[in-house]
């Protein structure tokens, strides 16, 4: 308990530190703004010291919302860092004025995050606190089936790596290499002056190169947001001729999650929920299951241009656990892949298995343990009876923490610190485990 008080001092204080009054930033230095998932991880560890101020976190990032509901992933403050001059979001009619936002959204965690601040509450506050969101809320899933569920089938398709937050995650990577690049990155890259790019890079400045995505997919990103640009952030114009367009197994999964708080945010303040919006949630835990393959015994993300699975494993195949609409039988199956040789490491979980082309234990996303992928998995964890295994994790977080303090991510190896630091959700989200610990 005494290193558990200490530990809830310490990551209570990064909290306060990185508090700018009615939002978070995620770290002092490198993310300066307001990120969408990172504010709703960020309030689901400050319900439990100060639960208006994570009603404040959340509700401030409707400021940013769009007239057609999107939330984006980006709402920038004042500082002039990280890409505030690459957007544009001007450019689509649907953004809001006089704000500066990026063009695509993050994560759906928001409902996730409104039920836990609700857990804190008395009944009558709960339900003054559902009904002040709800709307917002709302919006937001109906943009989400609106304009991301094309074909109706229940499974959102993404626009852009970043928009899954897994940034370079495997499965993204490997179908942006196979697609064609821009003449003036497949130069750079012939003539390797990937290096020189490197010396402009803003993350670079402060951290390792070799912590950070490589520099040739950061301008393959780059490319991609001048091309939504191009269509104004206009999602139809977009598919039509997108080359990199996912249905992502860790957005539809948490969406899927996000749907289950929604329903029970309306049935406690006896909202209805539109009906054509109501048949799509119905349909998303079946198009899940269009997703797992059954030659590897499990999930991963399909292409919406080809409908193919795309076969490259990262921590996104664990994801259905916090859906937590698979059936006990697949769950049963991810639990034994985690477990695995190619799985198990003394700080789990990493982000891709060992045995992945991609894996480097401090890589961004090609391998470091996060803590908010294991706060998901947790949950799911937990939901379908593994206890013994959700606490491993637990314990196995809190003693990164402990040990280096708040940092972006970890190598799942040695636990080696790495990334920014302090980090918001990683303190953040050692507060809920150190309380889910101490129920």
């Amino acid at each position: 308990m005494d290193g558990h008080k200490k530990l809830l001092e310490y990551c209570e204080a990064v909290l306060k530190q990185n508090d700018l009054g009615s939002w978070t930033k995620p770290t002092t230095k490198l993310y300066p703004h307001q990120w969408l998932w990172d504010s709703c991880f960020t309030a689901i560890g400050q319900r439990h010291f100060n639960v208006n101020r994570a009603q404040k976190e959340i509700k401030s990032l409707f400021r940013g919302q769009w007239k057609n509901g999107m939330v984006p992933n980006i709402i920038y403050g004042s500082e002039k860092r990280y890409s505030d001059d690459i957007w544009h979001s001007n450019v689509s009619k649907h953004s809001p004025k006089n704000m500066k936002t990026s063009g695509i959204t993050q994560p759906p965690m928001l409902a996730e995050a409104i039920v836990k601040i609700g857990e804190m509450l008395t009944k009558a506050e709960r339900k003054q606190w559902y009904e002040s969101v709800f709307k917002n809320l709302l919006q937001y899933h109906e943009w989400i089936y609106r304009e991301r569920d094309p074909h109706g089938e229940g499974l959102a398709v993404l626009i852009h790596p970043w928009e899954c937050g897994l940034d370079n995650t495997p499965s993204w990577m490997s179908e942006m290499h196979l697609s064609d690049l821009p003449l003036w990155i497949k130069t750079v890259r012939a003539l390797k002056l990937d290096s020189l790019f490197n010396a402009f890079r803003r993350d670079t400045k402060y951290l390792p190169a070799y912590e950070r995505i490589d520099t040739i997919d950061a301008l393959g990103l780059y490319s991609i947001v001048r091309r939504l640009r191009r269509k104004q952030y206009q999602t139809r114009l977009i598919l039509r001729h997108a080359n990199l367009s996912i249905e992502d197994l860790a957005f539809n999964s948490i969406l899927i999650r996000a749907n289950t708080q929604l329903t029970a945010i309306a049935r406690e303040i006896n909202a209805e929920l539109p009906g054509w919006l109501w048949e799509r949630m119905k349909k998303a835990p079946h198009a899940l299951e269009l997703l797992w393959n059954e030659h590897h015994q499990q999930y991963f993300s399909r292409s919406f241009n080809t409908f193919e699975l795309i076969t490259e494993p990262s921590i996104a195949t664990f994801l259905p656990l916090y859906a937590g609409t698979i059936s006990k039988k697949r769950a049963a199956h991810l639990v034994d892949l985690m477990k695995s040789r190619n799985w198990t490491t003394k700080y789990p979980i990493a982000s891709v298995p060992k045995n992945s082309k991609y894996f480097q234990p401090v890589r961004y996303w090609q391998g470091p343990t996060w803590i908010n992928t294991n706060w998901l998995i947790v949950e799911g964890l937990r939901r379908y009876g593994y206890t013994a295994e959700a606490n491993h994790i637990v314990k196995k977080s809190l003693e990164l923490i402990e040990a280096h303090g708040a940092y972006e991510y970890f190598s799942p190896l040695d636990g080696s610190p790495a990334g920014a630091h302090p980090f918001s959700w990683s303190a953040a989200l050692s507060i809920d485990f150190i309380a889910q610990d101490n129920r």
